[in-house]
């Protein structure tokens, strides 16, 4: 299960629509749903794992397939089937993670979740190119909210979510009207690719 947040007014209010991101056939029903409402903020949050010290070689197929479509397609998808109902000047973000980074990647461990999240960013990267051919000038975020102690994450996080939520609205919020994608951390500064 995983959420994606729209906002008519992000600043002032909010909803939250659950869905199954790997259920495609859910994706119309919700489009329905919101038909009619313009959107300032779309938001997916999606994210599973694997064993985090099975080497990359070693991964079930499976396994890795659950990852990458959570992970990777999945919110790509939702992404673009509402993207018509976000302002031109709207944000639309997807959950990335510091392990979606190339250039930081120096230690082993958790290889299939680094690849999705790197998938991600590759395909908000596409998307981001396609949105430069057309008039709209959506604000593309992929934020890296570090360590979070959530079932993914685990109980030895530094940062719990009551701490980091308010970091990453924030984050959100000040990129909005800014078109053009940005791989940000918690606190607003860039992540390297």
């Amino acid at each position: 299960m995983a959420k994606a947040l729209m906002s008519s007014t992000a600043a002032v209010r909010g909803s939250i629509e659950l869905l199954d991101v790997n259920e495609p056939d859910h994706l119309a029903p919700l489009h329905e749903r919101l038909a009619g409402r313009r959107l300032d903020l779309l938001f997916v949050n999606a994210g599973t794992t694997n064993n985090e010290r099975t080497p990359i070689g070693k991964v079930a197929t499976e396994d890795f397939v659950e990852v990458m479509i959570t992970n990777a397609l999945s919110p790509m998808r939702v992404i673009e089937a509402l993207e018509d109902l976000v302002s031109p000047t709207g944000l639309i973000g997807a959950m990335s993670s510091g392990q979606g980074s190339i250039t930081n990647n120096t230690t082993a461990g958790r290889e299939v979740h680094r690849g999705s999240k790197a998938a991600l960013n590759m395909f908000m990267r596409s998307f981001a190119a396609r949105q430069a051919e057309t008039q709209r000038g959506f604000a593309l975020l992929a934020p890296a909210p570090g360590w979070i102690r959530t079932a993914l994450g685990g109980p030895d996080a530094p940062f719990t979510v009551e701490e980091s939520v308010p970091l990453l609205v924030d984050v959100l919020l000040s990129k909005l009207g800014t078109p053009g994608l940005a791989y940000l951390d918690r606190s607003g500064q860039t992540v390297p690719w």
